[in-house]
């Protein structure tokens, strides 16, 4: 017994001896920071356009370059317009034997009512003179109005862009024939700005964009697949007048300017993320420092005594080298940086102070600074 007791007091001044594990601790960065919130989309055109005949005929020309911008109003296609002009003259000429049939029944008409007053001719002459003039006037109108339509008939063998933007290919090409309103000839989408359309869910829009409205000009950012460096700035413009009940969302919508960006296109996946309108304060720790277990995520605090210990922790979202706890730590707190690589709770250690740099950029480190230990 007296050599087992000998033993461990040997035992416990060797443990004595041994120093304290150096770590590097800091105090948790407690600082307001605005939630950011990224939902996906697919890039929409606020206009697109099936390019269809207004008259039937056979395509002459196709005279735009696949695949480009064309203005309002530029020729795309010509469909042979002879049959047209054709029939244009031929009621041009209809409408001068109209008119010269109108004058002649009017002359007629004049004379009878001269011949009535004198009872020169018949009451029964004179109205049917009356009549007939009523008459040509009225197929004179009829044949005005079917030149009309034969000029209209004429000038839409011209197939015109009725807006501006990028064109298709020409899905038609000449010698075809094309039936009015049912032939494709290509497709034209706008191209200026796009619509990025968003389903937010309502416990999200309630806790975070409540105060917002179309005229907020609240800002969006997006992002294109493989493009994860390059931003696009643009606004938040609609918001729907009802939560759509089946999936307890509310659609919204973004818009964004294209200036000339070729990467900007319709159908384009996106990632659109919104800001929220007031900034929360909140504890930041490294990712790092971290760890986990069978059911939890924990961080390693220290003590007065310098000794380390288990605390359960509920994490939020990650801003660059920085995760946002959201349960589980104060503002006081004190905690191993590096996290439970070589620590556990429980452990005596050595504490080196440094500060956890404060969020201004997505690349946030951990800087080393000469402190009071103590803190």
């Amino acid at each position: 017994m007296l050599i087992s007791g000998c033993s461990l007091e040997a035992d416990d001044k060797q443990m004595s001896a041994v120093p304290a594990q150096p770590v590097d601790v800091a105090q948790v960065l407690y600082q307001p920071y605005t939630p950011q919130h990224t939902f996906t989309s697919r890039l929409e055109s606020p206009q697109q356009v099936e390019i269809r005949p207004r008259v039937s005929g056979v395509i002459e020309a196709v005279k735009f370059k696949e695949g480009s911008r064309v203005e309002k109003g530029d020729l795309l296609f010509k469909i042979d317009p002879r049959p047209f002009a054709a029939e244009v003259k031929r009621l041009e000429a209809q409408l001068n034997s109209a008119k010269t049939a109108l004058r002649q029944a009017q002359s007629e008409a004049t004379r009878a009512k001269r011949l009535k007053s004198r009872n020169a001719i018949s009451a029964e002459q004179a109205e049917s003179r009356l009549f007939l003039a009523s008459q040509r006037r009225s197929e004179l109108a009829s044949v005005e109005a079917a030149l009309e339509a034969a000029r209209l008939n004429l000038e839409f063998t011209e197939v015109k862009a009725p807006i501006s933007g990028s064109i298709s290919s020409a899905f038609i090409t000449p010698g075809n024939n094309v039936q009015a309103g049912n032939s494709v000839l290509t497709s034209l989408v706008a191209t200026d700005e796009l619509y990025a359309y968003i389903a937010v869910d309502e416990r999200t829009w309630n806790n975070v964009f409540t105060s917002v409205t179309a005229q907020s000009n609240m800002p969006a950012s997006l992002k294109l697949t493989g493009l994860d460096t390059t931003q696009f700035a643009g606004v938040i413009d609609f918001i729907d007048n009802q939560v759509d009940s089946r999936t307890g969302t509310l659609r919204i919508r973004a818009v964004f300017k294209t200036d000339g960006q070729p990467s900007l296109r319709p159908g384009a996946f996106a990632r659109v993320t919104l800001s929220a309108t007031a900034a929360l304060d909140r504890i930041m720790i490294p990712d790092r420092a971290v760890g986990t277990d069978l059911k939890n995520r924990f961080v390693l605090t220290i003590n007065a005594e310098n000794t380390l210990e288990y605390r359960s922790v509920t994490l939020g979202g990650r801003i660059g080298e920085l995760r946002i706890i959201e349960e589980g730590l104060t503002p006081e707190d004190v905690i191993a940086v590096n996290g439970p690589a070589r620590v556990g709770p429980g452990m005596p250690v050595s504490p080196r102070t440094v500060t956890i740099a404060s969020q201004t950029s997505p690349a946030v480190t951990v800087a080393a600074n000469e402190l009071n230990p103590a803190k």
